[in-house]
């Protein structure tokens, strides 16, 4: 089992949890202990007083000839801009806001379609959210374009890479995946993937949703041509975050109302901004951005070099915090035999994976194990977490696993406290 000692001696935890209101919470007379991140993370003091100034101050549309819309116009122009460094790109006006992640792909997805053709093939994984499958398989429901799977690895639920490169063909249009699996915590080979689908002529949209917590995005390196995710899974509010090529963003034609822009990124953003979410997310990016110990100003009106550094160095304090626990967590479960984990458990492969772990208990459903947790003020979530089609591959429906979330505002005591618990269960 890990040591103490091995758990980051240079990131605060302490600090970090200060900023956190709701880490202050007792369930029966015990601390609250918060590994339901994966579903939705708790959000830091600045998150909400952001959305509040915004709320109370500069409640008012974009576009008017007055005070209160040019603020809130100026608001948003730095949310973009913070997104933009927040997911590696360099253009604030290839981001676009939006409801949430499944909303957006949604829409996204219907536009991207008109392109197709019968004949076309897509690609979809049996290890993403639902989010990244459904709004595909029926965007080629509607086109007439056949949707083909990549299977998982059932030993350890990592991508058929084998197979993934078998389904390329020169009729493939599109490779729909996560960056990180929300029910395994497997990191898919990104780069690799996206390279492979580029090279047979087809295009990437990723999901970041889960990864976006533990690992920097960066949709630059990658070299993919849309992404997604959602603030309320990054310390922010529920909003969604929709990036894509500048190029293809112009090209594709947008299912909007008539008044509403053509140019970016209004083009992709229907009705009227939740413009307060949109200050929360700007605070969200910015909070992150200080774990490195640099504070940027609120309004920052372009890209940030210096930010998107901060944000790498924090990312890299994150990960060096939270692997240590996931590894400890993980040594816990191999000593309770009841207990299988679903997905990597080989220490020498933790950077393969975030620090999200499922997993099912002989004895006991999920339901049982997270409602015993839950008494006891141990937050955990049971069911398929909408990664039905890895579920349905593991068969694991329709009672799912238990899914346990490490992120950064969680301390080695609470693992400690949770495996507890869990040889508790067994007594």
């Amino acid at each position: 089992m890990t040591s103490t000692s091995a758990v980051s001696s240079t990131f605060d935890v302490n600090a970090v949890r200060s900023q956190f209101p709701a880490l202050a919470r007792e369930i029966a007379g015990q601390p609250a202990a918060y590994f339901d991140g994966p579903a939705g993370s708790q959000v830091p003091l600045v998150v909400a007083d952001a959305m509040r100034e915004c709320l109370l101050h500069t409640n008012a549309n974009t576009c008017g000839q007055f005070a209160t819309s040019r603020e809130v116009g100026e608001l948003a122009a730095a949310a973009h801009a913070a997104a933009a460094d927040f997911l590696g790109g360099d253009d604030p006006d290839e981001v676009a806001f939006g409801p949430n992640m499944t909303t957006l792909t949604f829409a996204f997805s219907r536009a991207l379609a008109q392109e197709w053709k019968q004949g076309d093939e897509i690609i979809v994984t049996q290890s993403d959210h639902d989010a990244n499958v459904t709004p595909w398989v029926l965007a080629a429901r509607d086109a007439g374009v056949t949707v083909r799977h990549v299977p998982i690895n059932k030993d350890d639920c990592t991508l058929d890479l084998e197979a993934y490169r078998a389904l390329l063909n020169e009729r493939t249009r599109l490779v729909a995946f996560g960056c990180a699996s929300n029910a395994s915590g497997t990191i898919h080979p990104i780069k690799e993937m996206t390279a492979a689908a580029h090279e047979a002529g087809a295009e990437v949209f990723l999901d970041a949703v889960h990864f976006a917590p533990h690992l920097p995005i960066d949709v630059a390196a990658w070299n993919c041509d849309f992404l997604a995710c959602s603030a309320y899974k990054f310390f922010g509010p529920h909003i969604g975050m929709l990036w894509g090529r500048r190029d293809r963003l112009e090209e594709i034609k947008a299912y909007k109302v008539r008044p509403a822009p053509d140019d970016l990124p209004g083009k992709w953003m229907t009705g009227t901004l939740n413009f307060e979410g949109v200050a929360g997310t700007l605070a969200a990016i910015n909070y992150l951005a200080g774990l490195s110990g640099e504070n940027f100003p609120a309004l920052e009106p372009k890209p940030s070099a210096a930010r998107r550094q901060a944000l790498l160095n924090a990312y890299d304090q994150i990960a060096r915090y939270e692997q240590p626990l996931a590894l400890e967590f993980l040594a816990g479960l191999a000593e309770i035999p009841e207990i299988t984990v679903w997905g990597i458990t080989d220490a020498a492969r933790i950077d393969q994976r975030v620090p999200t772990i499922s997993f099912t208990h002989k004895n006991f459903t999920p339901q049982q194990v997270a409602k015993f947790l839950g008494d006891r003020g141990i937050f955990v979530w049971d069911g398929n977490y909408y990664a039905l089609a890895l579920t349905e591959t593991l068969g694991l429906e329709p009672e799912g696993a238990v899914r346990v979330g490490i992120l950064h505002y969680n301390t080695q005591a609470e693992v400690q406290r949770l495996l507890a618990a869990l040889r508790e269960l067994n007594e």
